[in-house]
């Protein structure tokens, strides 16, 4: 016993932590089932006691496919030949038979769509400076920058789409590039095709907004805070609103039970200001908690909150976490004029750079003719004030207007590193995609076919369990047990793995997690064999089990070895489906390996140590 001291701290360890990693799994089932069983106010009332503790156990639990909870699996392709052509600086009939052909060759050929383009004007014996970049360009050079172009276009319509995604509420969305011109978004829970469509094909709609007078901010949002509290007001439109105040009660705020006294007094006593806080560097701006966003959102959206604001400002949140602070990420409530004083579709070109003279990030700007008289006029009325830039309704950055901007040429400032600063250059571009996004697959799966489908998955894993539970019983008697007891540890690791990494588990990776028990199964019935032909020669029964794993430990590791190959082959080279088979199983071979040798070693060990009668069939 105390010779395996060390193997048996390590396993309760082990055991210990996967049961960690899948507790918030267990959680977010009996909150879904709580709130599956209540209906209207009760509901409501639930989710807004628990908000953040739902928050975070569907953060950490174990993700569902599509194919497992429904919903929608777009494949989107960048049309970088339209692109190419739109790039041109002139055309002719020469330049519109190569795109055509362009265009016909893409769809059959996996080469660079640059150096297609590249060796159809090399066979005509025709420079692309005829009709890119300029005279003095080589092709070398003149490629390299169409190469640019291209990235640049996907990276900007992978943070448009993303963008919208989050907009639309989706739940644990999955937006990734896939080779060089594809887009791969999974939608859970998501079903009307026709908004889909929209949302992601869709022209992404860039605006500069200015933001509202700090003054003006504080006297509506100090109304909306007295309201909320059940207060005595006069609104932001002159309106007494005293009778309204006095009839309604408003408070909605729900105190989580382990809010302090202090907490609970400033909810009640400021609603509005407990949950969005004033920037103190910035008057007329305000600081919320992730989870917090919702409930501000309910809060605006009510009518008569909205009675409260002018009717020429909204609020719109920043597109990503400001701070993290208090172990949280903060997001920032920016209130704007609800009219946009310019449109991207005025933008011509932008690029992230670094200020020489302050060796700061920066983004230089540059628009039309038509956008630089109309930046030049709005710029020049609103010195020192900020002026948003809001992609799609989010504000990317809110930077100051230092002087008046003539020639539409302009250089914003404020940004923490050239990665913001390059994401401003995105998010700029992005206003008039120059590369039309298509949908070239589209796959749909149903709540009631998702459920069916976590059913049959279910049903068969455990239906495969128990035969290979009775088949070791019955054919290895009492070590059979043993290892059956290992197998249901490998199942709870390779679940834990998934929650710690955040996986998702589709139905291929139920298939994959069943193969794993086979090959779990596999290993001992090698080592059990060994050690039955081990017994035959007369050796003692702790000598065979020594002998019976020493030596079919080479077996084991190369049948495991190489099929751990195969499944990074596959999930290196495959999608979908194909990735979630591949990433359970090579998990399951990793944990079949620790549950079949140091597992059941470590029990029968102890076991012989106490003279226990071992039986191998």
């Amino acid at each position: 016993m105390k010779k395996e001291r060390g193997k048996i701290i390590i396993i309760i360890a082990s055991v210990l932590i996967a049961l960690y990693l899948l507790y918030p799994t267990y959680t977010d089932y009996n909150f879904t089932k709580q709130l599956t069983s209540m209906v209207g106010e009760d509901s409501v009332k639930y989710l807004e006691q628990n908000e953040l503790a739902i928050r975070e156990a569907r953060m950490k639990r174990i993700k569902l496919g599509l194919d497992l909870q429904g919903g929608m699996r777009v494949v989107l392709e960048v049309n970088i030949p339209k692109l190419l052509e739109d790039l041109a600086k002139n055309k002719d009939e020469t330049f519109n038979t190569v795109i055509n052909e362009v265009h016909a060759e893409t769809k059959v050929s996996d080469q660079p769509i640059t150096g297609i383009l590249l060796r159809k004007f090399e066979e005509r014996g025709i420079r692309l400076s005829r009709y890119y970049g300029s005279i003095r360009d080589n092709n070398e050079e003149i490629i390299s920058k169409l190469d640019e172009e291209a990235v640049n276009a996907i990276d900007r319509a992978v943070e448009v789409v993303r963008n919208r995604v989050d907009q639309y509420g989706v739940s644990e969305p999955t937006i990734q590039k896939q080779g060089a011109t594809r887009i791969i978004v999974e939608l859970p829970g998501v079903s009307k095709e026709a908004e889909v469509r929209q949302l992601l094909q869709g022209t992404a709609l860039l605006e500069f907004k200015l933001l509202k007078e700090p003054e003006v901010v504080n006297r509506v949002t100090e109304t909306i805070d007295k309201y909320l509290a059940g207060k005595q007001i006069v609104d932001t439109l002159g309106q007494d609103t005293a009778k309204i105040a006095a009839v309604k009660d408003t408070n909605d705020i729900t105190i989580p039970e382990t809010a302090t006294q202090a907490d609970a007094d400033a909810a009640k006593e400021h609603p509005f200001f407990f949950l969005a806080r004033p920037d103190p560097q910035i008057p007329g701006e305000f600081f919320v908690a992730e989870e917090n966003r919702e409930k501000i959102n309910r809060m605006l959206k009510r009518p008569e909150i909205k009675k409260l604001i002018p009717t020429d400002m909204i609020f719109l949140w920043s597109a990503k976490h400001s701070l993290i602070a208090e172990g949280k990420k903060w997001y920032k409530l920016y209130p704007v004029k609800k009219e946009a004083e310019l449109t991207g579709g005025v933008i011509v070109n932008a690029r992230a750079t670094i200020d020489p003279n302050y060796n700061t990030p920066v983004v230089n700007m540059e628009m039309n003719t038509e956008g630089a008289r109309d930046w030049a006029r709005i710029t020049g009325a609103n010195i020192q004030k900020r002026i948003a830039i809001v992609l799609d309704n989010r504000v990317f950055s809110a930077p100051v207007v230092r002087q008046k901007i003539i020639g539409g040429n302009s250089q914003i400032e404020g940004m923490d590193n050239i990665e913001e600063a390059r994401l401003l250059e995105i998010v700029l571009k992005a206003g008039a995609l120059p590369a039309p996004v298509e949908i070239i697959q589209q796959q749909t799966v149903g709540p009631s076919l998702g459920q069916d489908s976590i059913n049959k998955g279910i049903n068969s894993s455990l239906l495969a369990f128990v035969l290979t539970v009775l088949f070791m019983i019955i054919y290895y008697n009492k070590a059979g047990t043993i290892a059956d007891f290992a197998l249901m540890f490998n199942v709870v690791f390779v679940l834990a793995v998934l929650a710690a990494f955040q996986g998702t588990l589709t139905l291929p990776g139920i298939a994959g997690m069943i193969l794993t028990m086979a090959i779990a199964v596999d290993s001992n019935v090698l080592i059990f064999e060994r050690i039955r032909e081990e017994a035959v020669t007369g050796k003692t029964l702790r000598a065979a089990i020594d002998a019976g794993y020493r030596k079919a430990w080479t077996a084991i590791f190369d049948s495991n070895l190489t099929t751990f190959f195969t499944g990074v082959i596959l999930y290196n080279f495959g999608s979908g489906p194909i990735q979630g088979f591949a990433l359970t199983l090579m998990i399951g071979i990793a944990a079949s390996l620790f549950s079949a040798i140091v597992i059941t070693r470590v029990i029968f060990n102890i076991m012989t140590e106490r003279n226990s009668n071992i039986s191998f069939g």
